[in-house]
């Protein structure tokens, strides 16, 4: 399931970067981009709800990122980059059932493969600088057995 998750997210990032670029609907883009991961329900749900999610909160979420990218404005971030976290910050939020280090584990290979050299580092800080807020502010919500390691640190 791991593996296809990870199809499933970096199609999600490919649909947020064309939503971002074409002016289409999300539902137009959902039925022409993702049509082929139908056949598997869970995944096709996630994946769904993942891509709606990052577009419904899609303010708080730029928000959450502006707050840690200090000296730099959202809006000059790489697309791909402004992506990735939106999808990172959204699964630490809204996604109760997907460990943190999933998260930001998901995210930091999504950057090395779509993005630049650096990206992975900078997604990387970022999203574990939200998480230690989230977690500290009592904003993270897991659920389940292993979804909380209060030691969690990436390098």
């Amino acid at each position: 399931m791991v593996f296809k998750r990870r199809l499933v997210r970096e199609r999600v990032l490919q649909m947020l970067y064309a939503y971002e670029l074409s002016g289409n609907s999300p539902e137009f883009i959902l039925s022409d981009l993702f049509s082929e991961f139908k056949s598997d329900e869970e995944n096709y749900e996630f994946g769904k709800s993942l891509f709606l999610n990052v577009i419904k909160h899609v303010d708080e979420l730029d928000k959450i990122i502006a707050s840690k990218v200090k000296n730099w404005e959202v809006d000059r971030l790489a697309l791909i980059d402004k992506i990735v976290l939106r999808m990172g910050v959204c699964e630490l939020k809204y996604y109760p059932e997907i460990p943190p280090k999933v998260t930001i584990n998901e995210a930091i290979e999504l950057a090395k493969k779509f993005s630049t050299e650096k990206s992975s580092k900078f997604v990387n800080g970022v999203l574990d600088a939200v998480y230690n807020e989230l977690r500290e502010t009592g904003q993270l919500f897991k659920q389940g057995r292993g979804l909380i390691d209060k030691s969690f640190r990436k390098e």
